[in-house]
């Protein structure tokens, strides 16, 4: 039931952001959306099957440290 109602949910929003992209021919922001979508799709669609997801600050704490070393030189 949770997975139906996801779909609903994403349905919803490319049938309320999508045509308005298309209407305008704005062809490389439709792609980006679709993107985003589909990455914030799958991530969701994971989240309610149960999946455990790894925690994002590890990664975000590894590409700052590595740009503080290329800044500092250390």
């Amino acid at each position: 039931m949770k997975i139906f109602f996801l779909l609903a949910i994403f349905s919803g929003i490319v049938i309320f952001e999508a045509p308005g992209l298309i209407y305008r021919k704005y062809w490389k922001e439709l792609i980006v959306f679709f993107l985003f979508l589909g990455f914030a799709f799958t991530i969701s669609l994971l989240a309610v099957l149960g999946v455990p997801l790894p925690s994002p600050a590890k990664g975000i704490e590894t590409v700052v440290n590595f740009i503080i070393k290329l800044i500092t030189g250390k």
